[in-house]
C-alpha cells in the first residue's frame, strides 16, 4: 500500500491501535444492526428484476456522491486511496467510509453478488486516514491496520483473516504484535453482536 514503516513501536502506538481498532469495529458494526433492515426493504420487492435495478439505482447514486474512490469492489481503489495519503480533507474521508459502507449494504441486500473483505478493507482504509488526518500524531499505519483489522472484525468475525489482511497493508513486521493486542479489545466490542449475514427469517446471526 506503499504506507510509511512503522520501526520502531512506542506506548502512543499501542494506544493508537487499540483505540482505533476499537473505534472501527463499532462503525462496522453499524453495517450489522443496519443489514437486516435494509435486506428486509429490498425483500418487499419479491422479484429479482425489482430488486437489481433498484439496487443498481441506488448504488449508482452514492456513486455519484462518494466519487470513483467508492465505486466498484475496492482492492485498486483502496490503493489510490492509500498512496494520497494527506491530500483528503477529514470531511470526505469520512464521506468515503460511510458511503461504501452503505455500498455495501444495499448490494448484499438487493441481490448482487461479491463478497464483503475488499469492501470492508476501504471502509477500514477510510476510517483510518480519517483518525489519522484528525490526530496527526498517530502513525499511518498503525491508523490504517488498526482500522482495516476492526472493520474486518465487524464484518467477517473471521479474526485472522482480519489480523493477517491489517498486518499486511502494512508491510512492517512490528505491526503484528500491535495488532494482535488491538484485536483483543475489538473483539470483545463484535463477540456476542449482530453479524453480516441473515437467517432464513432475515434476522441477523450472532
Amino acid at each position: 500500500m506503499g504506507l510509511p514503516p512503522l520501526t520502531d513501536p512506542g506506548f502512543g502506538d499501542l494506544l493508537g491501535a487499540l483505540v482505533i481498532a476499537s473505534a472501527a469495529a463499532v462503525f462496522g458494526l453499524a453495517s450489522c444492526y443496519l443489514f437486516p433492515y435494509v435486506h428486509a426493504v429490498f425483500r418487499r420487492l419479491r422479484h429479482p428484476m425489482l430488486m437489481l435495478p433498484l439496487g443498481g439505482l441506488v448504488l449508482g447514486l452514492l456513486g455519484a456522491l462518494g466519487g470513483h474512490l467508492t465505486l466498484f469492489k475496492g482492492l485498486e481503489e483502496v490503493k489510490e486511496l492509500v498512496a494520497s495519503t494527506g491530500s483528503w480533507s477529514s470531511g470526505e474521508l469520512a464521506k468515503f467510509a460511510v458511503v461504501k459502507l452503505l455500498a455495501l449494504l444495499v448490494a448484499a441486500s438487493c441481490g448482487f453478488r461479491g463478497g464483503r473483505i475488499f469492501p470492508a478493507v476501504f471502509i477500514g482504509a477510510a476510517f483510518g486516514l480519517l483518525a489519522q488526518a484528525l490526530v496527526p500524531e498517530v502513525h499511518p499505519a498503525v491508523a490504517v491496520s488498526s482500522a482495516v483489522l476492526g472493520v474486518l472484525l465487524a464484518t467477517t468475525r473471521q479474526a485472522w483473516i482480519s489480523l493477517f489482511t491489517g498486518a499486511v497493508l502494512a508491510a512492517s513486521p512490528a505491526m503484528l504484535a500491535l495488532l494482535c493486542l488491538a484485536s483483543l479489545p475489538a473483539w470483545l466490542i463484535v463477540t456476542g453482536r449482530p453479524q453480516l449475514e441473515l437467517d432464513h427469517e432475515g434476522k441477523a446471526l450472532r
